[in-house]
């Protein structure tokens, strides 16, 4: 079994570059439904490359996701999803994120980033989380990490809505993110 590197007293992976498995990930969002109920969906076709730098201060991630593939079990939602009202995949077929910095913050971290929908870019920070390393039957170093954040969806100009009769609205204006993702280590 691998075991992660002790800096500053919190876990860290070891160095190096790796690659989501995407059997072991997902990633996925919430929202609000009639302000009563959360409705979650995920992104069956995404990837991602995570480099742990010496300093895991200098570390970096990359992700794209592809808005075609977004799903929350119900053919008519996910079409309406995909459609110019929200993610608009025919104009905008990728979602990405492109980390900016890293910071401790507890026992864990801060994952500062780009996010880009719909062609619009704006800063976002993640809770992030080392879930550790093991080495799998195979002999792959494996790690885990899981992050969350929410972001306000017209600050990436969706804005689609329909205001309910007794106040609120059908769709949240926050959206949860989150990402539960195993990773590989590259040779």
């Amino acid at each position: 079994m691998s075991t992660p590197r002790i800096i500053d007293g919190r876990p860290v992976p070891p160095v190096g570059t790796w690659r989501i498995d995407h059997t072991h990930s997902d990633l996925r969002i919430t929202a609000r439904h009639l302000m009563v109920a959360k409705v979650r969906g995920t992104f069956e076709d995404f990837d991602a490359t995570i480099v742990v730098g010496e300093d895991p201060l200098e570390s970096s991630v990359e992700l794209e996701a592809k808005t075609a593939s977004v799903t929350t079990g119900t053919r008519d939602r996910d079409n309406h999803l995909r459609s110019s009202d929200f993610l608009d995949a025919e104009q905008f077929p990728v979602i990405g994120f492109k980390s900016t910095g890293i910071r401790p913050v507890g026992k864990n971290w801060a994952l500062t980033g780009d996010l880009t929908i719909r062609g619009v870019t704006n800063p976002v920070t993640f809770a992030l989380t080392f879930e550790g390393v093991s080495t799998d039957p195979y002999g792959n170093t494996k790690a885990g990490f899981s992050a969350a954040g929410e972001i306000e969806r017209k600050d990436w100009g969706l804005t689609w809505n329909v205001p309910l009769e007794n106040g609120g609205v059908l769709v949240s204006e926050t959206f949860k993110i989150e990402f539960d993702v195993e990773a590989q280590l590259q040779p």
